[in-house]
């Protein structure tokens, strides 16, 4: 197996793309698969798809490719909205878990929509709960025994910084905890054990490393011996033990199905699934080693030539997932200039500019070309113009 497959995503030409940490490109693949849904599934079969084409079990088919990714066992990951709802269902469920503790733990490196999903739960349940939010470092000293649910995002969207999945699943265990861990910056980039670390939960989304497209479906992990027991908050009509026996009473579905909610978004789901075929024959570790590679060359070439910009990701590349950020005073204004210069990354408030190396799509020359650019940005002061001062809704 050869890295980087370019040959499989369109990329438009004379860019490098740093951002698919962000949103993934396109895989060639996507066009003709959507074209044929639309026309074959959709156009010719209408509702009779659900059967004809197994719309219905799409969820869990694109669930288990995925699991291949995340060392999840068959019939243990399923699919559908978003990711913020699927952080919320685990949460319920974990709070459900251990009724007589009150405390969710996280750290603030987390995803801020995931303290969101906390704060509204806390609010709805009304019964005493806390969010308790500490340094990304002070997480294991955190765990104690009065924390019902320790919920992390593994890889820090700013910084890129790596928790350790199995030593703090084995410490919030052991303390008696539920854990939960948010995926969105792992799936597809670092190797993740899920059966393997003994997790309750995880989450992820699927637009970034995995390229499923703007919009894409999230996904939702339980291990296999406690979804037995979970009784879901959003009791949808998908995840009923019949949906078709249009029963007046909620009755869970046996296995991961109860985590379903609503229709499934079968054009997204679609996309995703032909997307997910650019990972036949990948192995994560090749990944991993590549990632490596490139992130280590991306921080060399750019100290040594862009000496205003600060490291902020970690320096040894054990502890970092496959980005990296630099701080700058006008990191926003930098970026914008990157971004005119056909150099893709993102801009992270307060002053960090952001870029994610997919081994799949990037390669060394990528990566020194990027670095030309940048150089020559901020040599020159590009930046220092009103043009990359005004600030976009997205940044």
């Amino acid at each position: 197996m050869t890295l980087p497959r370019k040959d499989l995503f369109h990329l438009p030409e004379g860019m490098i793309y740093l951002d698919g940490n962000s949103l993934g490109p396109l895989p060639k693949s996507v066009d003709s698969a959507l074209s044929s849904m639309v026309t074959d599934q959709w156009g010719a079969h209408l509702i009779k798809g659900w059967n004809v084409d197994d719309w219905m079990g799409q969820p869990m088919r694109v669930g288990n490719m995925i699991g291949k990714l995340v060392g999840a066992p068959e019939g243990s990951i399923t699919m559908g909205d978003t990711l913020s709802v699927k952080v919320y269902q685990a949460l319920s469920a974990g709070v459900q878990m251990r009724p007589d503790r009150k405390v969710i733990l996280s750290d603030s490196g987390n995803f801020p929509s995931d303290l969101y999903m906390a704060q509204g739960l806390i609010a709805q349940l009304d019964q005493g709960h806390e969010l308790r939010v500490v340094e990304p470092d002070d997480v294991m000293d955190a765990i104690t025994d009065e924390v019902a649910v320790v919920m992390i995002t593994q890889v820090d969207y700013r910084s890129g910084a790596v928790h350790d999945m199995a030593a703090m699943t084995a410490k919030a265990q052991a303390a008696g905890a539920v854990m939960i861990w948010d995926l969105a910056h792992s799936a597809g980039a670092v190797p993740v054990d899920l059966a393997g670390c003994g997790c309750e939960f995880a989450v992820g989304c699927t637009y970034k490393y995995l390229n499923g497209g703007p919009g894409a479906p999230a996904f939702i992990y339980v291990r296999p011996y406690v979804i037995e027991d979970i009784k879901p908050a959003l009791s949808g009509w998908l995840g009923h033990d019949a949906p078709f026996a249009f029963d007046l009473d909620y009755r869970p579905a046996m296995g991961i199905e109860r985590m379903r909610v609503g229709t499934p978004p079968v054009l997204q789901l679609t996309a995703l699934e032909s997307a997910l075929a650019v990972w036949d024959g990948v192995e994560m570790a090749d990944v991993r080693a590549a990632s490596v590679r490139l992130t280590e060359l991306f921080i060399s070439e750019v100290e040594a030539r862009c000496p205003e910009l600060t490291l902020f990701s970690p320096r040894d590349p054990a502890h970092r997932g496959s980005q990296v950020s630099f701080a700058h005073a006008e990191g926003y204004a930098v970026m914008q200039a990157l971004i005119a210069r056909d150099v893709i990354g993102d801009f992270r408030a307060p002053n960090l500019i952001r870029f994610g190396f997919t081994p799949l799509y990037i390669d060394d020359a990528d990566v020194t070309g990027a670095v030309d650019v940048l150089a020559d940005i901020l040599d020159n002061r590009v930046w220092d113009d009103p043009k990359y001062m005004a600030k976009s809704r997205v940044t």
